[in-house]
């Protein structure tokens, strides 16, 4: 593992140096990294068993401008503490004002440099410019929140003066410099990871607190601007607030002013696995319910980052301590608490009957026909979606046409339709229907005439349509809700393709006469132009059905923020063709399930090849 080599001069800016075994930052010991369910003990050490440091080299004397570009460029890349010698190879105007905090430009490869440009031939002994370009396909900004982009160029000018340095001689440094930093891909990667910091969502009709995952990078190991450890630097930014984003439908429970106690750069357990996190006395003003929330804030958190287990976590104010929580105590507050862990999965069988297989036996169940007036045959289905709780079913006639909602534990006749949709073809009327954490449902009306996303509060009574102000022309295909109920994937059509976008599901007004609206959509697969199935997997990330231009499909995951996750270099998953919907759980130990049109319904078990679970069957669903 390396830096990407600049191209346009030869690097000579970094030194590397790997540290094989496991790494000791802020705990000793290997250990695996858990990967789902609910809250349970966290880890407050680093990830992985192998790191690697890049260390800065300082400028050589006499060195060309060139040299003095690339060594600045690729000294970014390093490990160098507060950028010290990175700032080594700008002016000291520069080394004074650069910013590299304020977010950084990620490029396809490592940024290209040419030049030098020309200048008028008396200024050429003192002074010379050159051209940074490449592909830019991402932005991390000031927040940490990560941004996918399409492919566009990036260009940007670094201008450099000759200046006298400590000896009295004359060197070449970079004076006007971009605040940030600028990384290749593979770099990026390798010093930042994702990580979920998370807040509880506001507006729930169901009154009960909730968690939502709110993506951003972190630096892997020891910030150079902090020197705190990837736990420690995770808890600060989770202090700092959501980000801009997510925060019109998320609070935290901290007080305002609340972060860590000065000096504060390593977190890690003691011996009874309990984690102390020191705050400032802005942490006093919280009342005893509110600091427990904060601490499973912090569970939450933490949980995903490592191998040391924190059974506990232990607020301490500035009067010294707050409050305490353990995992189990903290489960309640997850987004899908409410119900017992779906772990089922539902399908049609052939006569449109809506059919389950028990999820003890993870997929490999024998499928049997749902209690209530959809497993009845009353009516053929096409598609359906059922209640997290797994009491209630929504299902959508094999035209399109209908919805109807429907009892999973109780007899009875098939009631009217709740949704019926006027568009003229089977492909201009209903979508697959969703339900989010609230026990809302969620459908969309593709009728030409008049497209709609609608929301049936609780499942029943009138449908209420949902402005989506972002759409701009485009039509909603498909949706899935996100357990917490705040986020919501679309698949949206426009000129022709079909692409990924993530809205947040906002919601005032009252009961009685409530306003919901899908605002601030975002691309979540730029990479992908066209995309024909998504499914929620955990609490943050999708599993994305799609193909790049001119490319043949893939089966992916992607962060709910747009970013390639930790599943492959890509987060491809290889092996399977042919895809034509795919289904995944809240609980990422469960199976992905996926239905092809050559294999039939097949599952992908974590560590296992995919498997034939059934030859026949369609609109394959987990709860959700």
């Amino acid at each position: 593992m390396g830096t990407d080599r600049r191209r346009g001069g030869p690097g000579r800016g970094v030194r590397l140096t790997a540290l094989l075994g496991c790494s000791v930052i802020v705990l000793t010991g290997c250990g695996s990294m858990p990967v789902t369910g609910d809250v349970k003990a966290v880890d407050a050490s680093q990830p992985g068993d192998s790191q690697v440091q890049v260390y800065a080299v300082e400028p050589r004397e006499g060195a060309a401008p060139s040299e003095i570009v690339d060594g600045f460029l690729e000294s970014m890349t390093s490990d160098d503490p507060d950028f010290r010698t990175t700032r080594k190879y700008l002016s000291r105007a520069a080394a004074t004002t650069w910013q590299p905090s304020e977010g950084t430009t990620v490029l396809a490869q490592a940024p290209n440099r040419s030049g030098p440009l020309l200048h008028d031939e008396e200024r050429r002994d003192s002074e010379t410019s050159y051209t940074l370009t490449g592909e830019k396909v991402a932005a991390v900004d000031a927040q940490s929140s990560y941004q996918p982009l399409a492919p566009t160029d990036y260009s940007q000018v670094l201008h450099l003066v000759r200046e006298k340095v400590a000896d009295g001689k004359t060197e070449w440094r970079i004076d006007i410099v971009p605040d940030g930093l600028v990384l290749g891909q593979s770099d990026f990667k390798r010093l930042y990871r994702s990580v979920n910091k998370y807040y509880f969502a506001t507006g729930r009709t169901d009154g009960r607190p909730a968690l939502v995952a709110d993506p951003v990078y972190v630096r892997t190991g020891t910030d150079p601007l902090t020197r705190m450890s990837t736990a420690t630097q995770t808890v600060r930014t989770l202090l700092e607030g959501p980000t801009n984003w997510l925060r019109p439908v998320v609070d935290s429970r901290f007080p305002t002013g609340t972060a860590l106690r000065k000096g504060v750069v390593a977190l890690a357990p003691d011996d009874q696995n309990v984690l102390k996190v020191p705050l400032n006395d802005k942490a006093d003003k919280a009342g005893r319910a509110a600091c427990r929330m904060m601490a499973a804030q912090v569970l939450f958190t933490l949980r995903d980052l490592t191998s040391a287990r924190v059974e506990q976590v232990e607020l301490e104010g500035g009067k010294g301590r707050l409050c305490a929580l353990d995992a189990d105590e903290a489960a309640k507050f997850s987004a899908d608490s409410g119900s017992d862990g779906p772990d089922s999965q539902y399908f049609i069988d052939a006569k449109g009957t809506v059919q389950k297989i028990p999820g003890a036996t993870g997929g490999n169940g024998t499928p049997e026909a749902v209690h209530g007036p959809l497993g009845t045959g009353a009516a053929a289905m096409g598609a359906v979606g059922v209640a997290r709780d797994e009491q209630r079913a929504a299902a959508v006639s094999t035209d399109g046409q209908h919805l109807y909602v429907a009892s999973l534990v109780a007899s009875g006749e098939l009631a009217a339709p709740a949704v019926t949709s006027a568009g003229k073809k089977a492909a201009d009327r209903l979508s697959s229907p969703s339900w989010d954490g609230q026990g809302d449902l969620w459908v969309a009306d593709r009728d030409k005439a008049r497209p709609r996303l609608l929301r049936l509060a609780e499942g029943e009574g009138e449908p209420q349509e949902v402005r989506v102000p972002g759409l701009d022309g485009g039509r909603i295909e498909e949706l899935r809700l996100s357990a917490d109920g705040v986020r919501i994937a679309l698949l949206v059509t426009e000129d022709g393709h079909t692409t990924l976008k993530i809205g947040r599901v906002e919601r005032r007004g009252t009961d009685e006469e409530p306003e919901i609206s899908v605002e601030d959509l975002r691309q979540a697969a730029p990479q992908l132009t066209d995309v024909s199935a998504i499914s929620w997997s955990g609490r943050s990330r999708l599993v994305v059905v799609g193909k790049e231009a001119g490319g043949i499909q893939q089966v992916r995951y992607v962060q709910a923020d747009g970013s390639t996750t930790s599943s492959g270099a890509s987060g491809v998953l290889p092996g399977v063709n042919q895809v034509r919907a795919v289904a995944a759980a809240d609980d990422e130990l469960l199976p992905l399930m996926a239905e092809t049109e050559g294999d039939g319904i097949v599952k992908l078990s974590p560590g296992d090849n995919w498997q034939t679970v059934l030859e026949e069957g369609t609109s394959l669903v987990y709860p959700g």
